[in-house]
């Protein structure tokens, strides 16, 4: 198959929690000056699930109106990106195969890697395009970011999915050859499997977020890749939004330019439109952050954006993308915006109770309350065995 067949992202569509807490009300709860986040992080509220959603029940939210556009049959392969999965065995995504009543001829994957995940699911769905044209993948990228209360990483938090139909003569965006690529052995962020939320060492990550940028950026270039001169925008993995803008810059200063504030907030203030109100999301997050461009900027037919995908512990791949004629057309620029501003605020007495509520796990049947506005549920844990069902 030759080299130089357009495949990318033919459609794109996320989802997130139905429900959300504003920093104004974290800030009032903790005595945290509110320019700390606001402006400090970046971050103005964070997406909650609710009692009976997760990463399952959103990637289905996310990718139903993928299907409904364009259909199942061409579907044969579903990739599920995620660092917060559901079973140690089976594949989320095969759950979200049932609720859309995609065709039994299918092959189902779950992939991990950190935040990084959603990028390799991207490569891997390129991968099979490549091998057969006639193939549509999906990729679901979807998690809960979750830490301990009254913890720096809190303030993070969030939750989304982001659905990818990849294609070939894709209708939004070309993946371009070539990625750079980049892993080191650190543990600046890890979840060991005894533990319900992640443990993170936060200047140590932000210095390996910065380390293995670098090393992508630098893996990019002698691989024969753009130029810096030659991209339009630029789309980093935003663990907070700030951390796209302190990317920016490290990156302009390995290229030996001059750091100009202007510069950084043109290449990259359009990208952390969405992540401000949702949060973290993990392996969602740069593809987040590429919706929120795609949504907002001005037409980019034509104009490289680069893309910066970061996974603790750790693994970052650079890669460029470029928006092909007629894309705009194609947006869902309002079903996004109507999934945040969709969202009921909650109070802190009432997230703190959520974010320690778990099932049981001694095997019995505890069914989930109804409280869900979208389009699937989690129903319960009944006898060791997670049950979905469309609302």
């Amino acid at each position: 198959m030759p080299r130089d067949l357009a495949v990318g992202i033919h459609d794109l569509s996320f989802a997130t929690g139905q429900l959300v807490l504003t920093h104004e009300t974290l800030a009032a709860h903790n005595g945290t000056e509110l320019g700390k986040y606001h402006v400090g992080i970046g971050q103005r509220s964070m997406s909650v699930p609710a009692a009976d959603e997760d990463i399952v029940t959103m990637g289905a939210a996310a990718a139903a109106p993928i299907l409904a556009r364009h259909g199942a049959d061409r579907i044969r392969t579903v990739v599920f990106a995620t660092e917060s999965s559901v079973d140690q065995a089976k594949a989320a995504g095969i759950h979200v195969h049932s609720l859309l009543s995609m065709p039994s001829a299918t092959r189902v994957v779950e992939l991990k890697q950190a935040c990084y995940g959603g990028t390799a699911a991207l490569q891997f769905a390129i991968g099979l395009v490549h091998r057969d044209p006639s193939q549509q993948v999906l990729v679901i990228a979807s998690d809960v970011s979750k830490y301990e209360l009254d913890q720096p990483g809190e303030a993070t938090q969030g939750a989304a999915a982001v659905a990818m139909l990849i294609s070939a003569d894709p209708a939004l965006v070309r993946i371009e050859e070539p990625s750079g690529v980049f892993t080191a052995d650190i543990m600046d962020f890890w979840r060991p499997n005894y533990l319900t939320t992640a443990l993170v060492d936060g200047k140590e990550s932000v210095s390996a977020y910065l380390q293995a940028m670098d090393g992508a950026w630098k893996d990019y270039t002698e691989q024969g890749g753009r130029a810096f001169e030659e991209f339009a925008a630029f789309c980093y993995h935003q663990p907070f939004t700030k951390m796209a803008h302190k990317a920016h810059r490290a990156l302009l200063e390995s290229c030996g330019r001059e750091v100009d504030e202007a510069e950084v907030v043109r290449a990259v203030g359009r990208t952390t439109v969405y992540n401000e109100d949702i949060g973290n999301s993990y392996t969602a997050s740069v593809y987040l952050g590429l919706a929120a461009l795609l949504d907002n900027a001005d037409d980019l037919t034509g104009q490289a954006i680069g893309l910066l995908s970061y996974g603790s512990g750790s693994v970052a791949e650079f890669f460029a993308g470029v928006p092909v004629p007629g894309y705009r057309a194609h947006l869902r620029s309002e079903q996004h915006r109507e999934a945040i501003a969709g969202r009921r605020e909650i109070g802190y007495a009432d997230y703190r109770e959520r974010h320690e509520q778990a099932f049981p796990v001694d095997g019995g049947d505890h069914p989930a309350p109804r409280e869900t506005t979208g389009p699937y549920r989690l129903a319960g844990l009944f006898g060791h065995k997670r049950v979905y069902e469309p609302r």
